[in-house]
């Protein structure tokens, strides 16, 4: 179809930069606002030489992983190829990469291992090897930060949470057992009169199962990073059954990867439209036990499928007794841009709905294991939790 006047206007609009709009007297609309900040992010400003825009990504560069995620959605496939290629060679990663020595000098980075991710399909085949060890020492590096703490409020509240007050004659633990009675010490008899058990509780091959779906569209990078580490953490524990699903507008389910985050990272597709709907309908299918199913839902809530079906969905996973709750993000950076509206919805019908740290989330699960009021949890953290609207 050929395009109106105004569509044309528009296009040389976004061609020529900022300095050209009064001059074509055209005003871009919000969606071409939006591809224009994408554009003006990796090729700057209009050239006054040659009449088009530069080349230059300057100190958009921190930012690239968002951008990467921008760009899948505003423009077609064979465009958007073309701008990760001028992306390559503009923030020198390809050099980089080139060069083993920079592999020492390297800290851990969540958002290099972010743009790396979102560039592997167009990072040259000499390097691709390199990238994968860059992205390696980053994630063993966040492991070993993030392992321990994890590991022990998890296995803690496990713990905690399996003991009952009327055990099985092998279930019984004599030793906090006794500790509980011993206000019923008897000095004559010089014994202690029983009137609680304490148990380990039943044994089981899980005593939670827990399900991380994740938006992986290019604006959540960090917090895909984040999950797999914390996804193959949680994996290594026997007490806990742990599924991890990422979704764009296609369902992926990575579980059987959780072993190495590694290999798990380098199976997300970063960037892509969200269907949170779709996603949601995916991990029902995974819950056979929902009293004992936690779910943690990452997305900034931003829906491209059914939004009403997508409410409806995690209302009902509620109402079957899941315990559902949805990050924002799982990074450093704080509360993302998001859908107020939806975290809202969620918050109405008692999903807790914020934003939470790497450094918090094993008390987050600590927390969701015991069963404790997760809204209290994060107030107590000093973390904004959406209202009910």
């Amino acid at each position: 179809m050929k395009p109106t006047e105004e569509e044309r206007l528009e296009r040389w609009r976004l061609v020529l930069g900022a300095p050209a709009q009064d001059a074509l007297g055209t005003h871009l609309a919000e969606a071409g606002q939006r591809m224009d900040r994408a554009l003006e992010a990796l090729y700057g400003s209009k050239d006054p030489e040659n009449s088009h825009r530069k080349a230059g990504l300057g100190a958009s560069a921190p930012r690239v992983s968002r951008w990467l995620g921008d760009i899948r959605e505003y423009f077609p496939a064979s465009v958007v190829r073309v701008m990760q290629g001028d992306a390559m060679t503009r923030l020198g990663l390809d050099q980089m990469l080139l060069e083993p020595e920079m592999l020492d000098a390297v800290e851990p980075d969540v958002e290099l291992v972010s743009t790396l991710l979102s560039l592997r399909k167009v990072i040259p085949q000499k390097t691709k090897e390199t990238a994968r060890r860059v992205v390696r020492k980053v994630v063993d590096a966040l492991e070993q930060r993030l392992r321990a703490p994890t590991e022990q409020a998890v296995r803690g509240a496990l713990s905690r949470a399996s003991r009952t007050r009327r055990p099985r004659a092998a279930e019984i633990d004599w030793d906090r057992t006794l500790r509980a009675n011993l206000g019923n010490y008897l000095p004559e008899r010089k014994s202690v009169v029983v009137d609680k058990l304490v148990g380990y509780g039943r044994k089981r091959s899980s005593l939670r199962d827990v399900v991380l779906c994740i938006d992986q569209s290019g604006s959540m990078a960090p917090s895909v990073v984040y999950s797999s580490i914390f996804g193959a953490v949680l994996a290594s524990m026997r007490a806990v059954s742990t599924r991890m699903v990422v979704f764009d507008t296609a369902v992926v389910d990575l579980s059987e990867q959780l072993s190495d985050p590694v290999d798990l990272l380098f199976g997300t597709q970063l960037g892509g439209g969200t269907d949170i709907d779709q996603a949601l309908a995916y991990c029902q299918q995974l819950i056979s036990r929902p009293a004992q199913t936690i779910l943690v839902l990452i997305t900034d809530l931003y829906e491209g499928g059914n939004s009403q079906r997508m409410l409806q969905r995690a209302a009902s996973l509620v109402q079957s007794g899941v315990t559902v709750i949805c990050l924002l993000a799982l990074s450093d950076q704080g509360t993302p841009s998001h859908d107020t509206h939806h975290a809202a919805q969620f918050a109405s019908m008692g999903i807790p709905t914020f934003a939470c740290t790497p450094d918090l989330f094993p008390e987050l699960m600590a927390a969701a294991i015991q069963r404790q009021d997760l809204k209290a949890w994060a107030a107590r953290q000093d973390i904004q939790v959406a209202r009910p609207g």
